[in-house]
């Protein structure tokens, strides 16, 4: 029989399937992967630790720590001379023999008290007032570094410090004042109305102070050896400030831009109205011209710029 060779089956095209095509998948929540750290946090309403709020809640927040400025320079002022066996009693007798120094130097050796009448009050007034800004400066310009622990261990305004640090010098210069009212009573110059400026002139240096010592802050804790030349400065700003000497007995024969420059000096401003209000002595001639104007003017200028430049750098205290 003949063999007949089998046909594979042909092969039965299956029947299309057609599928609908699938809608877009609608976008949920982003998940932790897809966001950026800085997205996630913000996403979920969290802040960066430390970050300068603005100018305003930074004072609210400062305003808030005043108790807390009070009780830092207190402690500061009662740890001056704990060690000190005379303890306290220091706190006076500093500004003491200060003057003494100064009046052996430039009164006896130097004559700088040659026609200025009253001259130990004349003398006491320019060093207390001159030293409460040297003091408040060097103090403020060290206030973050010499407390770099507790700034990086607490969250406070760091403004607190450098104000804490004007505000034990003012204390500082209280004492002082309490001493040389004895002096210029001793001296037989009599209480008048006068010795009310005061307080108005004390208040206006306060400011000024406060100002320098927030601005010098952020320099001190940026460049560590500020501290170690500003006393140079300082120095140098105290002879051309009239501590020792009349001034206007200078002023008057000198070149006018000079003179202008001399008399516009606000440690000679301050220094000038507290001899005016506590030596009678002093006449409104030996004073700077428009010295008022002068002493409100460079008050609200050095506490406001003072305070915005140091203000600006607030997240960057404490770290590095």
């Amino acid at each position: 029989m003949p063999v007949t060779r089998r046909q594979p089956p042909m092969p039965v095209a299956s029947p299309a399937v057609i599928t609908a095509p699938r809608p877009p998948a609608r976008p949920g929540p982003p998940g932790p992967a897809d966001l950026a750290p800085a997205a996630l946090a913000a996403a979920h309403g969290l802040t960066v630790s430390g970050a300068r709020p603005g100018i305003v809640e930074y004072t609210r927040r400062l305003w808030a720590r005043r108790h807390f400025v009070t009780a830092f320079a207190g402690a500061r002022q009662a740890a001056l001379y704990s060690d000190a066996r005379l303890g306290q009693l220091w706190q006076v007798l500093t500004p003491l023999l200060n003057a003494a120094v100064y009046f052996l130097i430039f009164g006896l050796l130097l004559g700088a008290g040659r026609g200025v009448t009253d001259y130990i009050p004349f003398l006491c007034a320019g060093v207390f007032v001159f030293t409460f800004t040297q003091s408040a400066v060097l103090g403020g310009a060290r206030s973050l570094t010499d407390n770099i622990g507790l700034v990086r261990a607490l969250h406070f305004p760091r403004a607190c410090l450098p104000i804490a640090a004007t505000l034990l010098q003012l204390r500082q210069l209280l004492l002082s004042l309490g001493v040389l009212s004895v002096i210029v009573v001793a001296e037989g110059i009599p209480v008048t109305t006068r010795w009310l400026l005061v307080v108005p002139a004390l208040a206006l240096q306060s400011l000024f102070n406060a100002g320098l010592a927030l601005g010098l802050a952020r320099v001190g804790a940026r460049t560590t050896d500020f501290a170690q030349v500003l006393p140079f400065v300082l120095r140098t700003w105290m002879y051309v400030s009239g501590v020792f000497y009349d001034l206007s007995r200078f002023t008057v024969g000198a070149p006018h831009a000079v003179a202008v420059m001399l008399n516009v000096n606000p440690a000679l401003v301050y220094v000038g109205l507290m001899r005016f209000a506590l030596i009678d002595s002093v006449t409104r001639e030996q004073l700077p011209p428009h010295i008022w104007p002068l002493a409100v003017g460079w008050a609200a200028v050095a506490a406001c710029a003072g305070y915005a430049f140091f203000w600006s750098s607030e997240e960057e205290y404490g770290r590095g």
